[in-house]
């Protein structure tokens, strides 16, 4: 394939395990972002002026301007509804930290001495009865100026440009169970509390899919990819075994992939982070077309098995190591890194170039720099 494909033919032809001019390349998101530190100097470094937006407050994750995202090569667009920026929160401050309570009454802190991201320092629902859950009404999907912007710049983008056009919304079960009840306390209710843990997963599945009937309302027509997302692993493994997975989480899953798909055509994106080869099955299952991060350092999730394994039938976005080779590689260490990526995942499409995860603070321009052109000019 030697002729040049338009940014959104390249990610579509790739999610459709085809091959590509040369590996789609993507960067902005919630999940696949950069963050504002790590931005600010590659700003600095191309003599960039443009103010900083936050595009994810709780991550501090820049909103990429377009300078950049042209200079790197991305083929990807975002839009949202609004609520990550924290324009709308209240911020408060302590002689060693910002806090901020979000919708679902999570307190979140940053100490000023570390100003990185934010950090959750509880659990609202540690200490709660069903009949509590029964109870509760979950926060409001978006507001009437939200969706209208998001309309507006989803139409746009598809109208009048040639970028692949992305949202991310929620489909986790696991991930955000925890984080209202208590990581420690939710993985014994998996166990011994099933009523809890039901009445709990289904006002997040109630939730999710309102959700996603306001927002496909508005973008069905304009979306060339469908990011959700639910880490299921850490470094070492998985969360929780395949019985209690296919017990709580799989069928609900199931269920908000199936609505999202009964509404449009664009592929399905999971972002899931650490160890989760055991879940790919269920997943491909549920309608997923790819996975994301691909988070090559934990276990069982070396590129090439995957790839082998899963590769005609799941997709694969990331891969480009955020822990050693990013912040601590040479630019020449970066750029062979990519190129075996890309020669390992892009074998026969079905490859999306991101980092694992988003661009942390530590990572130099030059580092970031030699990701992106290497992806860009690199043809297998």
């Amino acid at each position: 394939m030697t002729e040049e494909m338009t940014p959104r033919q390249r990610v579509a032809m790739a999610l459709a395990h085809e091959e590509t001019d040369r590996v789609p390349i993507d960067l902005g998101g919630v999940v696949t972002g950069i963050h504002r530190d790590a931005y600010n100097r590659l700003k600095e470094h191309w003599g960039i002026e443009e103010e900083t937006v936050l595009h994810d407050f709780k991550q501090q994750l820049a909103r990429p301007c377009e300078e950049v995202l042209t200079r790197l090569g991305v083929d990807t667009r975002y839009v949202d509804s609004g609520g990550r920026s924290g324009d709308s929160l209240e911020v408060r401050e302590t002689e060693d930290s910002y806090l901020y309570t979000d919708a679902w009454d999570i307190e979140w802190r940053m100490p000023k001495d570390l100003p990185l991201y934010f950090d959750m320092v509880n659990n609202p629902m540690a200490e709660w009865t069903v009949a509590d859950i029964e109870a509760y009404q979950v926060p409001a999907a978006a507001g009437a100026e939200g969706l209208a912007h998001l309309e507006a710049t989803a139409r746009e983008l598809h109208e009048n440009m040639e970028y692949a056009v992305v949202l991310f919304g929620p489909s986790s079960f696991f991930e955000f169970a925890w984080y209202l009840r208590k990581f420690e306390i939710f993985l014994v209710d998996m166990v011994v509390n099933e009523a809890f843990v039901n009445a709990l997963l289904d006002k997040l599945l109630a939730s999710h899919l309102a959700y996603w009937e306001a927002h496909l309302d508005v973008v069905a027509e304009y979306l060339d990819v469908v990011q959700v997302a639910d880490d299921l692993g850490h470094q070492g493994g998985p969360m929780m075994s395949l019985e209690l997975f296919d017990k709580y989480v799989h069928p609900r899953q199931k269920e908000v992939i199936s609505y999202i798909k009964s509404r449009t055509d664009a592929p399905i994106v999971i972002h899931s982070c650490g160890s989760i080869r055991q879940f790919i099955p269920r997943l491909i299952e549920n309608g997923i077309d790819a996975i994301n991060p691909v988070q090559v350092s934990a276990a069982d999730m070396n590129p090439a098995e995957l790839k082998a394994e899963f590769g005609d039938r799941m997709a694969f976005w990331g891969g480009i190591d955020t822990q050693q080779i990013l912040p601590h590689g040479t630019p020449e260490e970066v750029a062979a890194e990519t190129r075996r990526i890309i020669d390992v995942l892009g074998e026969g499409g079905g490859y999306v170039l991101n980092s694992v995860h988003n661009i942390q603070a530590d990572v130099p321009p030059e580092n970031v720099i030699a990701m992106f052109e290497t992806a860009r000019e690199y043809r297998r």
